[in-house]
């Protein structure tokens, strides 16, 4: 943004907040036209509709040693209106990072762990998004309460070319 302007917009679907001297100020605007003071106030808008972050490349390694990745892994979250101001001051603007981009991989490699390759990709994947989710959730819930994970969406993870190989030549149905 601009420090030199006077006059910004915050675009629909988010709020404004702003830092002076460094210290966030517990005034938020809506969306439209506002004045703040040049040099002196910062301005930051933070959405607070729907939002889909995507984290990306996630190792992971099963509970037999075999190191798998999932490419994307998609969270559907969003910050309440009511809870920027808290959520800012204790997280910062990239408060998603610490909530979402980092609990995923920590939570993904907490389930790959105490699973097998097997149960990993085929037997219990479709539990996957859900038990992404809760674990998000309740961090949140937790620690941060303005954040609510609406879903979680979780690509098949890619494994090693040596045991897919394997696993198509002998025609076997496990991994």
């Amino acid at each position: 943004m601009n420090s030199l302007s006077i006059l910004h917009q915050v675009p629909e679907g988010h709020v404004g907040v702003y830092w002076t001297g460094g210290a966030l100020l517990q005034t938020i605007t809506d969306p439209g036209f506002h004045l703040k003071m040049p040099l002196i106030t910062q301005y930051e808008p933070v959405q607070v509709t729907l939002q889909t972050d995507q984290v990306r490349d996630i190792p992971c390694g099963t509970k037999g040693g075999v190191m798998i990745n999932f490419e994307k892994i998609e969270v559907v979250n969003q910050l309440g209106k009511g809870y920027v101001y808290e959520t800012l001051l204790n997280y910062g603007v990239q408060y998603d990072k610490t909530w979402i981009y980092d609990k995923i991989h920590h939570e993904i490699n907490q389930f790959c762990s105490s699973r097998t390759l097997q149960e990993v990709y085929i037997d219990v994947f479709y539990q996957i998004g859900e038990k992404m989710k809760d674990a998000l959730q309740g961090d949140c819930t937790r620690y941060a309460p303005g954040i609510e994970i609406i879903s979680v969406r979780v690509t098949k993870p890619t494994i090693p070319q040596s045991i897919r190989r394997n696993f198509r030549t002998h025609g076997r149905r496990t991994l």
